[in-house]
This record gives structure tokens, sequence and C-alpha cells, in this order.
């Protein structure tokens, strides 16, 4: 069966077999990622939780109150009563708790600085399928670390973080050397399987320990990634070239797309020239924006539903999924739309990229400023948030793409810049939430919070819209290259849009483009 099921990935194109392989890793990362934390109401005895303070529109009569878990891994994750085989087995304190959840973002941001760089040097390939199947063998060592001490599942997590961190970046780098110009919108529309797989994880990670005890929501999900590690040895391939299954006329297709903007340099990247770029900082500032942003609406939205508006959001597990949904949905279509626009030239890609900033970025910010004054009505309130952070799924569009722009050849480098620098909005939001929140929950005290957060989404689209670009940089092609480097670059620009994909003969590719749909 497994042998049938392989050779179905070889009749079609290896670009759709990339494309779910894209997809299926930001799943798997997910999973191991946020599964710890449904797994500790399961493995640690739930206090019944005392509120000291009243929603300010009082408690919806048919939602059960539950005990929220402190963590920095997204949404919020309510304790309910949920009786499992061989649970409560651990009684550690909500700190001990916290110092599991959080010892995964320890190291997180460090090595996703590295990631890019790793990957270019050594190839996105062989960093992803190390990295997933040593996160797969600290999972499934995960419940032997809980049964030794907490201090060793904290350990095992912070290792977890520590190669997570890797595969983002390293998945942009293969982006860069696969998808054509006018397929990237479609590539990069896969990075949001994370949301997806966030989704169902939660979704069949309560079933799973009812039936099987805690241990199995470890055992399974490492078991799955050691599976799909399996399929991504056999299916991905570093570049076109070296891809031993694909057909002569799909890499002549992606070869004369890419042209010669993309090569396999194991040099350092131009630091110095990156740090001083001025379209750099912007995409950096850009993507802060949209971390800060997609931290809020996931952290901060949901307590203010529940600890204003007196409704848990997330004791209903379809509501609480819509935005994560609408996120995923929507970043398929804009990947689409701007794979349709960049085609056809009817836009250029700077525009594209300055022009989609009004849904990725200004919209949201717009809805978080609305949610603050939609009163106590939870539908009105749920469906901000959803629309909020499903309009942010044209980042695939701007802040995820641009890096992929301004130059392909460092493209993981700069992405796990962008990432390090913004995964501190994650500690930033809590903080400021808890400054301003802290003597009571009303409508007032949360409205400054809704204010900053919708700031730092729509100025940093308005920097980026006045000094961003969508134009390949001169750094990213390496010093030798001087014969047409001034060609190339056009004394310092050259935009991706304007490319050739034939020789200069107006020979037509009649390679089918990718189709993808979810």
């Amino acid at each position: 069966m497994a042998v049938i099921f392989i050779k179905i990935f070889d009749v079609v194109p290896v670009r759709f077999n990339l494309w779910v392989m894209l997809f299926t890793s930001c799943w798997v990362v997910y999973m191991l990622r946020v599964n710890i934390s449904l797994n500790l109401i399961a493995m640690v005895p739930q206090v019944p939780h005392n509120t000291s303070s009243q929603s300010q529109c009082g408690p919806k009569d048919d939602i059960a109150s539950n005990e929220t878990l402190p963590h920095q891994d997204g949404a919020e994750v309510h304790a309910s009563p949920i009786k499992v085989p061989g649970g409560a087995s651990f009684n550690w304190t909500a700190e001990q708790q916290a110092l599991i959840l959080g010892s995964y973002f320890w190291c997180y941001p460090l090595t996703s600085l590295a990631g890019g760089m790793a990957a270019e040097r050594w190839g996105p390939r062989y960093v992803v399928l190390v990295t997933s199947f040593v996160s797969a063998i600290l999972t499934a060592l995960s419940p032997l670390a809980a049964k030794l001490d907490y201090i060793a599942l904290v350990i095992i997590r912070f290792f977890l973080g520590f190669a997570g961190g890797f595969i983002y970046p390293a998945l942009h780098v293969l982006v860069a050397r696969w998808a054509p110009p006018a397929e990237k919108g479609k590539f990069v529309s896969a990075m949001m399987g994370g949301t997806l797989g966030t989704v169902v994880t939660w979704s069949l990670t309560g079933p799973l320990m009812e039936k099987f005890g805690w241990a199995s929501a470890f055992y399974v999900p490492g078991v799955l990634t050691l599976v799909w590690c399996g399929f991504w040895w056999y299916l991905v391939a570093d570049t076109p070239s070296e891809h031993p299954r694909i057909s002569e006329s799909e890499k002549k297709y992606i070869s004369e797309a890419l042209g010669d903007k993309v090569n396999n340099s194991k040099g350092l990247p131009p630091f110095r020239k990156i740090v001083t770029s001025l379209p750099f900082l912007a995409m950096i500032i850009l993507h802060y924006g949209n971390l800060w942003g997609l931290y809020f609406i996931m952290t901060v939205g949901p307590k203010f539903v529940s600890s204003v508006l007196g409704f848990e959001l997330s004791a209903a597990g379809v509501i609480s999924a819509l935005p994560y949904l609408a996120r995923l949905f929507l970043a398929t279509i804009f990947g689409v739309v701007g794979d349709f626009i960049l085609a056809r030239k009817l836009m250029t890609t700077t525009f594209i990229r300055k022009f989609f900033c009004i849904f990725s970025h200004i919209l949201p910010g717009i809805l978080l400023v609305l949610l603050v004054y939609a009163g106590c009505s939870t539908a009105l309130s749920v469906s901000l948030i959803t629309m909020s952070m499903g309009f942010n799924g044209a980042a695939t569009l701007t802040n995820l793409q641009n890096h992929q722009d301004l130059a392909p050849n460092y493209a993981g480098t700069l992405y796990g810049i962008a990432n390090c620098v913004g995964s501190t909005a994650g500690f930033f939001t809590p903080m400021i939430t808890a400054y301003f929140t802290s003597s009571e929950n009303s409508f007032e005290s949360w409205r400054p919070v809704f204010f900053l957060g919708a700031s730092v989404y729509i100025v940093s689209a308005i920097f980026f819209i006045i000094f961003g670009t969508g134009n390949i940089q001169a750094w990213n092609f390496a010093p030798d290259d001087k014969d047409d480097k001034e060609e190339r670059t056009n004394g310092d620009l050259k935009d991706l849009s304007n490319s050739k994909i034939n020789n200069g003969d107006a020979k037509e590719i009649k390679e089918t483009p990718l189709n993808v749909t979810t």
C-alpha cells in the first residue's frame, strides 16, 4: 500500500508534491509545539477557578467557567474537567507549568536566526529532515522525562524549540529555489499549514487522551512525524536540478522562470549590506507588525472576550477555531489572486506588496479598534476577531514574501532575522495587556490595549508603503558577478515581475502552471 501511495506522487508535478510537503511540514512543527498545552490539563490536577473580578457584561449562562493556563504559544488554553486514563499524575504548580510551556521559546528566536544560514549552506532538505526527526524523538521521550521530573520535561521542550526554530527559515530557502515568481503566492500560502495543524491537534488530542491516556498524546504525534520524515526524504530535493524524478519540461520551466537570481552559494550573507538596507528594514518592521497583530489576536482577543464579555471563547471548539481557519482560507485565496495578478503583469511586484498591506495590516488594525466598541455583543466580537485574523492571511503577499523579492539567495537568512525580531512581540503583548488591565476588566481599561495593537499594525504598514520595495537588491548577487551585475539590478534594483522566462527568442514555455486548492 505504501509503495502504491508513493507511486501516486510520482505521476503528479513535483511542484505539487513540494507544496503538499511544505504545508504538512508546518502542520507537523505546530503539532509538536502546541500539543503540550492540552496535555498538561490531563497531566496535572486542575483546581477550581475562583475569579475575584466579574466581567463587565456578566457571564454567559451556557458556557462553563474554566481555568486558564498561562503559556506563550498563541491561543488561550482553558482547563476543562477532562477524565483520562492515568490522568492527573503530577502536582506541578502554575509556575512550573508556565515554565514547561514557555521553555520552547527560550532558544527558538536564536535558532530561527541561524536556520536560514544553515539551510543556505547545507541545503533545506536535510535541515528540515534532521530537525523534524530530532523533534519526533524528543516528543516521544516527553512522557519518560515528565515521570523523572518537571525539569527534565523543561529540557525536552527547550531542545524542541531549539530544533523547531530552524524549520521555517529553511522552508523559505526551499521556496526561493523552487517557486517560479508567478506561483510564489501559492507556495508561501503553504506556510499556513501550522494554522490547521493547531486546530486539528487540539481537536484530536482530547479524544486521544480520553481513550488511551495522556502519554499517547506524545507518542502518536512523535510516530506520525517519523512517518512524515520518510515522505519528506523521498519527495523533496534542494533544487529542481537535484530531484531524481522531475520531468525535463518541469525542470526547464522552473529554471528559466527563476533565471539567474538564485544560486547555491555557500558563502556567508553580506550582513553589513543587509542591515544597512532601508528596504530590508521596512520588511522587518512590516513583519514585526504582522507578528504583533497575530500574537495580539491569538492571545489578547480571546482574553478580552472572556474577561470583559464573560464568554469563554475556547470552550466552544468550533468558535475558537474560526479565526485560525479564516486566516488559512483567506491566505490561500490571497495567494492565488496575487499570482494571477503577477502572471498577467497587472501590477508590479512592488505595487502588489504595498497594495495588499491594506488587507494584511491596515484592515485588521481597524477591526481591532472596532472590537473594543462592540459592546456586550459576543457574536459581533467573535466576528471581528475572526475577520481581523482572516484578512491577515494577505500577509502571504506582503511580509511573508517580501524577503523572497529582496534577495532570493538569502531568503532564509532574511526571514530568520525578521522572525527573530518579530518573536519578541510574543513577550511584549501579554506584559502590556497586564499593565493596563491589572486593576479591572472594563472596556475603558482595555481600550488603550487595542489602540496600541491597532497602531502597531497600521504604522508598520505605512512605513513599508513609504520605504518598502518588491525589487531585488544588488547584494543578492555574489561580488564576483561583475559582468552582468549592473544589468541585473539596473544600478541597484530590478523588479522580479519584469524578469523574463525565455532566452530572448520569444519561445513560449508550455509547462502548465501549478494549481493548488485546499
